[in-house]
C-alpha cells in the first residue's frame, strides 16, 4: 500500500538532515571513514529500511558500527531519521533515499560486514521475480559489496519468497550456513533484533522465515550491466519501482 505524503515533509527532513546521506561522486572505498571518520570500523547496510525500528534498535546495541539504510518511500526515511535523532542522537547511523538498483554507485567492492534484508516486497505477481530484492541479479550485487568473511540474513514472512530465495541462493551457487521457517522458536533467535513488521505478524502467529550466508571467497557471480552502471537518472520520489 503507498504511504499518504506527509505534511510539511520538506520542513521536517531538514530538521533531521544530519541522519540523511545524499550520495555524490564515486563509490565509497572506505564508507566508515568517508561518512563517519571512523577507519576501519564494521560497515552495516540494510536494504529496504522502511520506518527505521531495525536500524535504530541495531546501532543502539552495536554503537560501535557504522549503518547506512537504504529506503526508496521518501515518508519513510523522513519518519526514520526522525526516530534516529529523537532514539540515537549520535549514532553513526545514515538514510540513503534510494533503491538497491543504485548499490554498485554508492559503495564499492569489498567494503561491507554485514547487508541486511527484512521483509522485502515479494512482488508477487507474475513476471515480476526480477524486482524481487533477493534474484540472482541482486545477489551478485551483494556478494561483490560484502568482504571476505560478511554475512547477509535475509528475513521474511512469504514463504513463497523464501521459497524463491533458497531457489536462486542453490542456481547461484551459495549455501546458507543457517535456515529457519520459525526464527523466533529457533536457535538463531538469540539477538535478534524485532522490525515494525516482524512485531505485527509474530503477534498474529505468523512465523517469521530467515536465512544468512556467509561469503568466504570472491565471488564469481557477474552483476548485469543495468545493475552496474545504475538508475543514474533516479529521483527518489517515494514511488514504488
Amino acid at each position: 500500500m503507498r504511504m499518504r505524503k506527509k505534511k510539511h515533509r520538506d520542513e521536517r527532513l531538514e530538521l533531521c538532515r544530519e541522519f540523511i546521506y545524499e550520495p555524490s561522486g564515486e563509490p565509497m572505498a572506505d564508507p566508515s571513514a568517508e561518512l563517519f571518520g571512523r577507519t576501519g570500523a564494521p560497515v552495516y547496510l540494510e536494504i529496504g529500511a522502511g520506518k527505521g525500528g531495525f536500524a535504530v534498535g541495531t546501532v543502539s546495541r552495536e554503537p560501535e558500527v557504522c549503518y547506512i539504510a537504504l529506503e526508496r518511500v521518501t515518508d519513510c526515511v523522513m519518519l526514520a531519521a526522525e526516530r534516529a535523532k529523537r532514539e540515537t542522537p549520535g549514532s553513526r547511523l545514515l538514510f540513503v533515499n534510494d533503491t538497491a538498483d543504485n548499490l554498485t554507485r554508492l559503495l564499492a567492492p569489498g567494503t561491507v560486514d554485514r547487508i541486511f534484508l527484512n521483509f522485502s516486497d515479494p512482488w508477487s505477481k507474475k513476471g515480476y521475480s526480477k524486482r524481487r530484492l533477493t534474484h540472482r541479479r541482486y545477489l551478485a550485487v551483494y556478494m561483490s559489496l560484502l568482504k571476505i568473511g560478511g554475512k547477509l540474513r535475509f528475513k521474511t514472512d512469504n514463504v513463497g519468497l523464501f521459497d524463491f530465495t533458497l531457489e536462486e541462493l542453490s542456481a547461484s551457487g551459495i549455501v546458507p550456513d543457517a535456515v529457519t521457517r520459525d526464527l523466533h522458536s529457533s536457535e538463531y533467535n538469540e539477538g535478534n533484533v524485532v522490525t515494525e513488521y516482524e512485531a505485527n505478524f509474530s503477534s498474529l502467529g505468523v512465523k517469521i522465515n530467515m536465512l544468512e550466508l556467509t561469503k568466504r571467497e570472491e565471488s564469481s557471480l557477474v552483476i548485469p550491466e543495468e545493475l552496474s552502471q545504475g538508475r543514474k537518472n533516479y529521483a527518489a520520489s517515494g514511488e514504488p519501482l
